[in-house]
């Protein structure tokens, strides 16, 4: 049962409380900071700064106070309480060991606990919220237009993974979950939610145009996570967040995850966890040890002869750039030089960047060029490539970047391709991010560039991207006799031509 939670939202104090991440519960040892007390009788938070987006402030911060203490790890999904269903679909996708980041939290997120959890991407966070999230709420039926959970993200391809991933789980507990996005048509969102869902995962802002409608209501919510909650403030997402967090039930669960947290998240976490188990998997600025880090040096002149050649590799790599205009000019020239690019970026409807996601995860194209909207969000297996075209500006860009290579285990490797101009900018930020990579000046063509990230000439032939052809069942036998059905004339479609760079 979840314990009673006070409307008020005060604030706890944060002096005397332990940095993040640090052992400071009674056994010393332990991954997860001292538990404490509900929420505090200290001065309440002011809802002041509801409407201001929170100035970019970096480091790490003091969790609040908490006094219970945490429940231990498991090293199995067997030893936790959760639905029997819940554990044979675990098992039917061959999963028995939790990540570790799972193993910590989900004995306490299984209990009620409100958790603050930081692991970086791809270390399993997703179904260390979503089984907890699942099983506390299996059992249970929706009435029209008021969920029982809700999972908040910033982005609609993170919306679309965590769906992706939760689906089949929710499933066996017989859940009905839906996604709320920006992009996608409003109406067979809404259409949804009047049916009757139990878990929503959504944007912030589509889900306030959802309640603005009356199509969604949100005081039957028990259970809220935010994940990466850090790029929702940085986003400027915060007042619908904390405006949507004020609607479900106060005494509801909460649970927040984050690849990086730093003083963007003070707000969320000292207003709305109560009594939080504090975990972290690596520190907020930390490289992955699977992942090479790699600075090269180009002259301006060169430079996108030496994207073209990156790009012209064997195997998948994504390149990150600053604007959807760049995007869109880099893919349209590597699709000139032979490469077989797509673009993805904010500019694109929905269906147009889900469509380009899948044609990247299965290889029909062979070179993801985005800006910062696929840094978060995007899972592809096996992708050991990832290119900064234009060198990101902050640290948290460049590990979120960064981390679509090397997930779960892999190696990879993250190139920076920087100008002169560039350098001082750059050693700042690889300082800030405590990462420390090879640098190497190269051109196109050299050897050196060809080690590190596979570079070729591009064969020059143009391309163009169109659907990928499903093949047709064949029938084992035909039938003694029987007619051969007369041969079928393909159809063209105007909609495939138009998607090049899509």
């Amino acid at each position: 049962m979840n314990r009673t939670r006070t409307n008020a939202r005060s604030s706890r104090s944060r002096t005397g409380g332990p940095a993040f991440g640090t052992a400071a519960g009674p056994e010393g040892g332990s991954r997860f900071g001292s538990s404490a007390p509900g929420r505090s009788t200290g001065p309440r938070r002011h809802s002041g700064g509801h409407g201001l987006r929170p100035a970019s402030a970096q480091g790490e911060f003091a969790p609040p106070e908490t006094t219970t203490p945490a429940l231990p790890a498991v090293e199995s999904f067997a030893d936790l309480a959760m639905p029997v269903e819940l554990l044979a679909a675990l098992g039917a996708e061959g999963l028995s060991v939790p990540f570790p980041i799972q193993g910590a939290t989900l004995p306490n997120t299984l209990a009620g606990r409100d958790v603050l959890g930081r692991g970086r991407t791809g270390s399993g966070k997703t179904l260390a919220f979503g089984l907890a999230l699942l099983a506390r709420t299996a059992g249970q039926r929706a009435e029209p237009r008021r969920p029982l959970a809700l999972v908040l993200v910033p982005t609609r391809e993170l919306a679309q993974q965590v769906t992706d991933a939760l689906t089949p789980y929710a499933r066996a507990v017989q859940l009905r979950l839906t996604s709320v996005v920006g992009g996608m048509p409003i109406g067979r969102q809404a259409g949804a939610l009047r049916a009757g869902v139990e878990v929503v995962v959504a944007t912030p802002g589509r889900l306030q145009d959802l309640v603005d409608r009356g199509d969604c209501r949100l005081d039957q919510v028990a259970i809220t996570v935010l994940d990466e909650a850090d790029q929702m403030a940085d986003m400027g997402f915060m007042p619908q967040v904390t405006a949507l967090l004020d609607q479900v039930r106060p005494e509801g669960q909460r649970m927040l995850f984050s690849a990086t947290l730093d003083r963007n998240v003070d707000l969320l976490v000292h207003r709305y966890l109560a009594d939080p188990v504090v975990h972290s998997v690596d520190p907020s600025a930390g490289a992955v040890t699977t992942m090479d880090h790699h600075v090269l040096h180009v002259h301006g002149a060169d430079k996108h002869r030496t994207t073209t050649e990156i790009a012209a590799r064997e195997g998948r790599v994504m390149m990150f750039l600053d604007t959807k205009h760049a995007v869109d000019r880099l893919t349209q020239d590597l699709l000139d030089s032979g490469v077989r690019a797509a673009a993805l970026h904010g500019g694109k409807s929905q269906p147009q960047r889900t469509r380009t996601l899948a044609r990247f995860r299965t290889g029909h194209v062979t070179v993801l060029v985005a800006t910062n909207v696929a840094a978060r969000g995007i899972h592809v297996d096996s992708l050991d490539l990832v290119v900064n075209v234009d060198p990101p500006t902050d640290p948290k860009d460049y590990l979120h970047r960064g981390g679509r290579t090397a997930r779960a285990g892999e190696s990879g490797s993250v190139v920076t391709l920087v100008t002169p101009n560039q350098r001082r900018g750059m050693t700042r930020l690889m300082q800030a991010a405590g990462i420390t990579p090879r640098t190497t000046q190269v051109r196109s063509g050299d050897e050196a560039l060809k080690r590190i990230t596979g570079a070729q000439a591009p064969s020059g032939v143009p391309v163009v991207i169109t659907a990928p052809v499903a093949e047709r069942p064949r029938r084992s036998s035909r039938p003694q006799g029987g007619r051969r059905p007369a041969p079928r004339t393909p159809r063209t479609s105007g909609r495939q031509g138009s998607d090049t760079a899509a």
